[in-house]
């Protein structure tokens, strides 16, 4: 049987790891990067690795597929902010 804690962590993981998808399908869909800020994905990024190194030193395996996961939505997400910025000056906002 699962227990609570290890529910809990999975649990966090999952959410954590999907919640880049929605901003994903968004600038795909609209090829605009409106209110996403370059400097939030960016830190984020950061934050992640760190906590990455975090999670391993610690051997927790929940925390380190969560940080892999988003890793790799951030850099989803990351490469279509500059795809946009860079295709679509006018779709950039305010300079």
């Amino acid at each position: 049987m699962i227990e609570l804690p290890d529910l809990l962590g999975w649990t966090a993981t999952t959410l954590f790891s999907v919640c880049y998808i929605p901003q994903i399908m968004k600038t795909a869909k609209t090829k605009t990067v409106d209110g996403l800020s370059f400097w939030l994905l960016s830190i984020s990024f950061v934050a992640n690795i760190i906590a990455l190194w975090y999670a391993t030193l610690i051997r927790q395996a929940p925390l380190q597929l969560k940080y892999v996961l988003a890793l790799l939505f951030l850099v989803v997400c990351i490469y279509l902010y500059l795809q946009v910025y860079f295709k679509n000056p006018r779709k950039r906002g305010p300079a």
